[in-house]
């Protein structure tokens, strides 16, 4: 199914652009000049998230931000399972149709495995990582591990896919600056029914279920991207991804790093801080 979605143009001032993947029609922007930024997003978000921080820097880095399948104006496919492995071998599939080299890759909440998973194949292409309120590791937190069973069970599994439970209660939770009445509407109109949300739903079953995907990554990532220069730009009041027990992971995964603690910022820092992520990417990189 496709979804039928004009956004506004003074909110998401990009023109759309589309990719015939292996699995469905993906949407994408691509704006500016520059060094490759790929920009990943998390659940239940899509390339809008990304918004002021593209228009901050598409005067120096080319940005690049796809929906995953599933999400925001990308197919909602038959057949499609809306794995993590699966987005991240469609996003891997847009980065080599685009012939990104140098690039930089970004990713926050489940924006981080996916961007991991496809730079680990391509790290003689990667110029270097951002990443902001993820992980890219096998959770050993008993607070995940409950939110997934939770959230994968039938009741809650009945409240995304009938209620809209992520876009309803989560944005709002997980933003300290409140979304205004526009802003929740581009990420409700993109999720405008049950069939429509189904990879919304999924997500928060992958956090148990893709064991073997962030195993992997675990090992991985230091291995083949560790010597890579890295930036971390963390919401501090974030629930889900605390800094005490996950930036030290980080930091240790990626001995060349920069921190930008972003103290008011909560899970969303895309939504709360997008002046001072802009800001630390271009003193990081620019």
């Amino acid at each position: 199914m496709k979804v039928d979605f004009t956004p506004d143009p003074q909110l998401y001032p990009f023109e759309s652009r589309w990719f015939d993947s292996s699995r469905g029609r993906l949407h994408y922007i691509d704006e500016g000049a520059g060094p490759p930024l790929l920009l990943c997003h998390g659940n239940p978000t899509w390339s809008f998230l990304y918004r002021d921080i593209i228009v901050a820097l598409r005067d120096r880095f080319r940005c690049i931000a796809p929906d995953y399948l599933g999400f925001g104006l990308s197919e909602r496919p038959v057949g499609f399972g809306y794995k993590i492995d699966e987005h991240a071998h469609v996003v891997g599939e847009l980065v080599d149709h685009l012939g990104l080299d140098g690039y930089l890759t970004m990713g926050q909440d489940w924006g981080g495995p996916i961007s991991m998973a496809v730079a680990v194949e391509r790290a003689d292409r990667v110029r270097g990582v951002v990443l902001g309120n993820t992980w890219f590791w096998t959770t050993d937190e008993l607070t995940t591990k409950i939110f997934s069973r939770v959230m994968g069970s039938p009741p809650m599994q009945w409240a995304i896919l009938h209620r809209n439970f992520f876009v309803e209660r989560l944005i709002p939770a997980g933003t300290q600056r409140r979304p205004s009445a526009a802003v929740m509407q581009h990420y409700r109109a993109v999720q405008p029914s049950p069939e429509a949300r189904k990879g919304v739903a999924e997500m928060p079953k992958q956090i148990l279920a893709a064991h073997a995907l962030l195993g992997r990554l675990a090992s991985e990532v230091p291995a083949n991207l560790g010597a890579k220069p890295a930036l971390f730009v963390w919401g501090m009041k974030d629930f889900a991804f605390r800094p005490g027990p996950t930036l030290p992971r980080m930091r240790a995964a990626f001995p060349d790093h920069v921190v930008v603690e972003l103290p008011d910022a909560k899970h969303f820092i895309q939504e709360d801080a997008p002046e001072r992520i802009a800001a630390a990417i271009v003193e990081r990189f620019g």
